[in-house]
């Protein structure tokens, strides 16, 4: 099965200098904790809510002036809408991540999330997979 298939096809995208306030604003009104970030329509980061709390609120920083790519993650890992659903599994695994933003000649046109994966009956043992790797838990240095 080609991602293409299960992927939410609806996905906003934000610019580099919007700002942090309007990128919580967005993941508020549309209850999503990411959301891809572009310049000139190329997928060159993704920001998160952690990247929101860690980045801006931990720091200080006034989220009404500070830059989106600022916090940003640079250079996320993308998946072509032409893979099929156990490689874009195993990434999403390798790389630990819970969302891969979907792209075609570069363009944004999607974005495949676990929960994408899980409520598909038979991809369920792909998504348990993909999160038990995701979801090694890290030694605090405390």
């Amino acid at each position: 099965m080609k991602i293409s298939e299960i992927m939410t096809k609806d996905v906003i995208s934000l610019s580099v200098d919007d700002t942090v306030e309007h990128a919580a604003g967005l993941m508020k009104e549309h209850d999503i904790g990411s959301i891809p970030v572009n310049t000139n329509e190329k997928i060159v980061g993704i920001v998160t809510d952690r990247d929101i709390i860690l980045r801006g609120v931990a720091e200080g920083k006034d989220l009404k002036i500070q830059k989106v790519r600022e916090i940003m993650t640079s250079n996320p890992v993308l998946g072509d809408e032409n893979l099929n659903v156990d490689d874009a599994a195993r990434i999403m695994s390798e790389r630990q991540i819970r969302r891969l933003p979907i792209v075609s000649n570069n363009i944004l046109v999607g974005m495949l999330s676990l929960g994408d994966l899980a409520v598909e009956p038979n991809l369920r043992q792909e998504a348990s997979g993909a999160l038990s790797e995701i979801s090694i838990p890290c030694t605090p240095n405390i």
